[in-house]
């Protein structure tokens, strides 16, 4: 299937779960997460989720990577420039909803791509090669392009892979792994 036939088909399964299904399925998806080998790392950047695309709920993976001791990036998106700016997530940090109800950060501490070791993307849906599938604005592949090439992806998904993407783009960025509530994908 096409990228659009999958944004369209996995929009609409996603609007089918109860909010209580979200968070039964992210929690599930958080301890898979613990069974990883990625947790000698310092720096993990992480999505805050839009509720109202029923996203994952990072909240849990926020708790794991606090509990750890990790340092926490988040970012704002730039939707002049499709570029990300990331800052260190802390105490003092304030979070606001922007004008697509994603959760930014206001201010903060500034952290370069090159420190980023860790990456949980955001997903409508993947394929067994590690092909995703977002929005379709690209600010994850711009992204990813400007990370070290040794920075771990990590996809994070309610439902299970597609067996093919029909139409990849070479500035598509695969991920290392996808997490579902029942398995671990590894490309």
């Amino acid at each position: 299937m096409t990228k659009s036939e999958l944004r369209k088909t996995y929009k609409a399964k996603r609007k089918a779960l109860s909010l209580d299904a979200c968070d039964d399925l992210s929690i599930a998806i958080s301890n898979q997460l613990l069974k990883l080998p990625i947790w000698d790392k310092s720096f993990y950047h992480i999505f805050l989720t839009i509720e109202e695309q029923q996203e994952v709920n990072t909240e849990f993976i926020l708790n794991i990577l606090s509990g750890k001791d990790k340092n926490i990036v988040i970012s704002k998106s730039d939707f002049n420039t499709g570029l990300m700016h990331h800052v260190l997530l802390t105490d003092a940090t304030t979070i606001k909803k922007n004008s697509y109800n994603i959760p930014e950060p206001i201010d903060g501490i500034p952290i370069p791509n090159s420190s980023i070791e860790v990456v949980f993307i955001p997903l409508l849906a993947f394929d067994k090669k590690g092909n995703r599938i977002g929005y379709g604005k690209g600010f994850y592949d711009r992204f990813l392009e400007a990370c070290n090439p040794e920075t771990i992806k990590i996809g994070l998904s309610f439902f299970e892979s597609e067996d093919e993407i029909s139409d990849v783009y070479d500035t598509d960025i695969p991920l290392d792994y996808c997490v579902t509530p029942n398995r671990i994908y590894t490309f």
